[in-house]
Formats: C-alpha cells, sequence, structure tokens
C-alpha cells in the first residue's frame, strides 16, 4: 500500500515527474514551490533529451585545462573569483573523480539513468496536454574540423557502449544538412532518434496541471522545516502551514542543500551558473537540435524561437547575471549563424545543482521517509521522469528493479 500522503519540494521536472507518479501509484500527493512549477533550471534548459549525454564534464585532463579555460576570455568557461575559497573542497572532490577509472563508472551510471529518456517522457505524458510539447529530432554535434572531432574522441569512447556512434557529415555536406550553419563548421557527428521539448516553460506548467488533474494538489510556498517523529518525517512546515505527511520528496534544485541540513547532511552541491538566449522569431530555423563543438552551447528549435543555451560560470546563486558570458554566448552564435536574424532575445541565467561525481542524489535518506531527486547538473530535463519514477517506486514499495547505489543520496555524508 502507499503511504497515505506524500509531499514533494519542489515543482521542476523532477518533482513534478515524482508526484505524477506517486499520484498514479494512489498516493495522497500535494507538491509545493514557493514560486510555481518550472521556474528555475527547468524553464531555462536547452530542451534536449540528452540520451547521449553520458560523458561528464569532469574527464581525465580537465586539471590541466580547467585552469586554462578559466583565464581564457574566450572560453565558455568562467569563475566569479572572488568565490573561489569556498569553492575549493567542491573542486578538489571534482578532481578526485576524474581520473579515467572513475569516468568509465559515473558514465555507465549516466547511461542508466538517462539511455531512455525520450520513452519516459512519453509515458509520463502520454494522453495528457503536456503531450504536444514533446518532439522527436536527431542530435547534431558541430565542429570546426575533422580534428577538433578527433580531439574529443574520449567523449565518443564513453558514448559508444550507450549505443552513440555517429553518422559523420563533412565538407560542403554540412551545410547541404543545415544551411544555417556557416563556413566554420566543417564537421557533423550525427545520432538518430532522440527528442527535445518544444517549450520548456509551458511543458512544465501542463505537467502541474496534469498532475492536479489526476487529483494532485499543488501549493505555492516555502518549505522551512521538517518534523521527525523517532526518526521519520511527520510534517513538513512551510511559511504558510505545516503539513502533516507519511513521506517526503526533496527535488528542489540547487535550493535542495539548505534543505538537506535540516535532516543533517551537508550536501556537496554547487550551482554551475548557465545561460541561455532565447531568439524569438528568427529568420531561420534549425532543422534539428544541435551542439556547437567549440562554443559548448546548444541550440534548440522551439515554439517560434531559437534557444541557444550553454555557458558555464561557477560562484554564486545570490548575485545578477554576468556581462561576460551573454556576450562570449551572441559571438558564438554570429560564428556558427552568419546570416541569423532575430526580432528578440531573452537573456535568462539559471543554476544547474551540480555534485562533484556529476551524478544526481536519488533515493531515501535513511529511514527517514525523505527521498532526494536532485543535482542533476546538466541532465535534469533528460533524467526527470526517470528519476520520478524510480522515486515514486521506492515510496510505494514497488522496487526499482535497478542497483542505484551509485545515485546514494547520503554517498557524501
Amino acid at each position: 500500500m502507499p503511504p497515505k500522503h506524500v509531499i514533494v519540494i519542489g515543482a521542476g521536472i523532477c518533482g513534478l515527474s515524482s508526484a505524477i507518479w506517486l499520484r498514479r501509484a494512489g498516493a495522497e500527493v500535494t507538491l509545493i514551490d514557493r514560486t510555481g512549477p518550472g521556474a528555475g533550471a527547468s524553464y531555462g534548459n536547452a530542451g534536449l533529451l540528452a540520451e547521449w549525454g553520458v560523458a561528464p564534464v569532469n574527464t581525465p585532463g580537465i586539471h590541466k585545462t580547467a585552469l586554462k579555460y578559466m583565464l581564457n576570455p574566450s572560453s565558455p568557461l568562467f569563475m566569479q573569483w572572488r568565490h573561489m575559497p569556498r569553492l575549493i573542497p567542491w573542486l578538489r572532490a571534482f578532481l578526485r573523480n576524474s581520473t579515467d577509472t572513475r569516468v568509465r563508472e559515473i558514465s555507465t551510471n549516466l547511461a542508466l539513468l538517462l539511455h531512455d529518456s525520450a520513452d519516459q517522457h512519453r509515458a509520463l505524458v502520454r494522453g495528457t496536454r503536456a503531450e504536444k510539447w514533446l518532439a522527436t529530432s536527431d542530435f547534431a554535434y558541430v565542429y570546426k574540423s575533422r580534428a577538433a572531432f578527433d580531439a574529443d574522441k574520449y567523449g565518443w569512447e564513453l558514448r559508444r557502449p550507450a549505443g552513440f556512434i555517429p553518422e559523420l557529415i563533412e565538407g560542403g555536406a554540412v551545410q547541404e544538412f543545415e544551411p544555417m550553419l556557416g563556413p566554420n563548421a566543417n564537421l557533423i557527428a550525427l545520432t538518430r532518434n532522440h527528442g527535445h521539448i518544444l517549450n520548456p516553460g509551458a511543458y512544465m506548467a501542463d505537467l502541474a496541471q496534469v498532475f492536479q488533474d489526476e487529483g494532485g494538489t499543488l501549493r505555492i510556498a516555502d518549505m522551512r522545516d521538517v518534523t521527525l517523529t523517532e526518526g521519520h518525517i511527520t510534517q513538513v512546515i512551510t511559511d504558510h502551514v505545516a503539513i502533516d505527511c507519511d513521506a517526503a520528496v526533496i527535488s528542489a534544485g540547487i535550493w535542495s542543500k539548505p534543505l538537506m541540513k535540516k535532516l543533517g547532511l551537508n550536501v556537496p552541491l554547487e550551482a554551475e551558473r548557465g545561460y541561455h538566449l532565447h531568439l524569438k522569431n528568427p529568420s531561420q530555423m534549425p532543422k534539428t537540435p544541435m551542439m556547437i563543438g567549440w562554443g559548448k552551447f546548444a541550440v534548440t528549435p522551439m515554439d517560434g524561437a531559437v534557444r541557444c543555451a550553454g555557458m558555464v560560470e561557477l560562484g554564486s546563486i545570490n548575485e545578477p547575471p554576468s556581462k561576460q558570458p551573454i556576450d562570449l554566448l551572441r559571438r558564438f552564435i554570429t560564428e556558427a549563424f552568419p546570416d541569423l536574424e532575430w526580432e528578440e532575445a531573452e537573456e535568462w541565467l539559471g543554476f544547474r545543482p551540480s555534485t562533484p561525481d556529476a551524478l544526481p542524489l536519488i533515493g531515501e535518506v535513511g529511514v527517514t521517509g525523505v527521498h532526494a531527486a536532485f543535482g542533476h547538473q546538466h541532465v535534469g530535463l533528460t533524467g526527470g521522469p526517470k528519476t520520478g519514477r524510480w522515486v515514486a517506486e521506492m515510496i510505494t514499495g514497488k522496487g526499482p528493479n535497478a542497483d542505484l547505489s551509485a545515485f546514494d543520496a547520503q554517498r557524501f555524508s
């Protein structure tokens, strides 16, 4: 029998998915969020269902290249240097997870989470109002040259066991395949049969309505504390009211870190400040989503717009957007698409919740009845529905039928 009442904290893709699957399993579910559905990284992401995203950022050799990138104003990696002292413990742990053996373990577990993302999204939305935002698409990695593709060999080696062996398009055939691309693009590594979301914000809003249509309760509230009775959660205290419960899910993205502290766990979760430019009414539309290799940013055709999302900036969640990442993103867009014009560009900054081992926290915290579902770094949209399904299965005692020890919510304690 499912618990009588489950509270899900955070209405991004992981929280919405957890809430929907818990409701479908028969639980009474209250979903709370301090600002509303999909207001954070679930809104501003690239919209990609990145089943191919099994190569973590912390690959071997990162200790030699990261500082060079951060000191290079033309690199898509930035550091707010005044926050460096606070970030040193996280960066040390990040580097410890960059050995070849460790990276291959991480990649294997990312593949477990991501390999069927498009199917997981389809199962979540089939027959609902949210289904219209799910598109099927291929995915193109764009490089300046064959040498640049060869330099990315390690990443493609990690993707190969997951089934991603690219079809290469070179020379003039690049522009025949994608007329938007300018002369800087000379090789495409194409992988087939993926998916993307046509409007992430609208998708989250519709998922929230699906949850309510199926009998769930949505509250705009801010979690302040929890009540544990004999070590098990019995109440979530918000800024408005205390809500009794039998179990809870913490899926609040970067804001999950202070919530976990209320359970006595100091999670090494830091924010990658990610940016996007949402180009409205563009003069050209890409035929398929792509990654511009030299700028490390994704380009996604959306509902009436092209979204260019990327950049990594390490720093604070309490400071406004930096000018340099947006300026560099604009420059990279012009380099890739010299003829592209648009009516308006929405600038956005969000916070990717990142662990030093590139793996999210999924599962129960001890025997507290509190389950973690956060820390997905760049693959939250991709892995959200499966994370939600796994958490629902744990809470309802139905599984999952997989070894999830790599995602252990207490592995850092």
